[in-house]
């Protein structure tokens, strides 16, 4: 059965336009957990995969930032498929960490496409797109950050509809802060629109801002132990069930539509 819940829409887009902003702003049913915030007695010691403790390991993470306002409410959407139509990443480090990650980089603009072109993200600091490159043989795409900087993942929705997208940060869901799945559900973003994601979402009314820390202060550590994905984002998309996506531009199969069919 295709999954057909209530998901989150965000009122959060760049140049302050709302996300299908006729829909309900009321929640109206649905589950959602929120993330907890870190406490500094969790996460000490050795990671789980028996790799050095976070405290011994060099390079960024993400930690759990100040609270920030995005507000977001309820609608109903189908995936037509439980697996998404594509998936993408983004790695980061700071600049040693980049050069250690890889000595074959080439510059690449900060917004590259994903999901075969049905969408384009990137990573924003506070004033501007971080600095990215691409590997020459693998091919990974890396963005580079600095310690205690804000950072948002941006967004562009390319196709004729509106798709879900699912985002991670260090192998977390930014909805609940959990182990990310492709059956967590994600945002709504429609046609044409563009959308920012700032933070790990703390209630319907706000989240906590990402934001560049050391691996031992990242919310994967403090909050799970777990710093096994750090450095990595994530973002899978979902299209919707019985929704057709146009090859070509609209207008071009609408040459036989009569204004006055009888």
């Amino acid at each position: 059965m295709k999954p057909r819940l209530k998901i989150r829409l965000a009122g959060l887009l760049l140049a302050g336009v709302l996300l299908n902003s006729c829909a309900n702003p009321a929640s109206s049913g649905g589950t959602y957990v929120t993330p907890a915030a870190p406490s500094l007695s969790e996460g000490s010691g050795q990671s789980r995969s028996g790799a050095p403790s976070p405290a011994e390991r060099s390079g960024l993470a993400t930690a759990w930032g100040e609270e920030k306002a995005s507000h977001t409410w309820e609608r109903e959407f189908t995936r037509s498929s439980g697996q998404p139509v594509g998936s993408d990443a983004i790695y980061y480090n700071d600049p040693a960490g980049i050069r250690a990650m890889s000595a074959d980089l080439r510059r690449v603009g900060a917004m590259q496409e994903a999901a075969g072109g049905l969408v384009e993200w990137g990573v924003r600091g506070k004033s501007s797109f971080l600095t990215t490159y691409r590997e020459r043989d693998l091919g990974r795409r890396l963005v580079q950050g600095e310690k205690g900087s804000a950072y948002s993942l941006v967004v562009r929705n390319k196709s004729a509809r509106t798709l879900e997208v699912v985002f991670s940060v260090d192998g977390l869901d930014v909805m609940d802060g959990k182990t990310a799945s492709f059956s967590k559900r994600g945002y709504l973003i429609g046609s044409g629109e563009t959308f920012v994601v700032d933070g790990f979402r703390t209630s319907n009314q706000s989240v906590a801002q990402f934001r560049f820390s050391n691996v031992a202060a990242s919310y994967a550590n403090l909050r799970h132990g777990d710093t096994r994905n750090v450095g990595v984002l994530g973002l899978a998309v979902f299209t919707p069930k019985n929704n057709r996506n146009y090859a070509t531009p609209p207008g071009s199969s609408r040459g036989a539509a009569r204004p006055f069919p009888l």
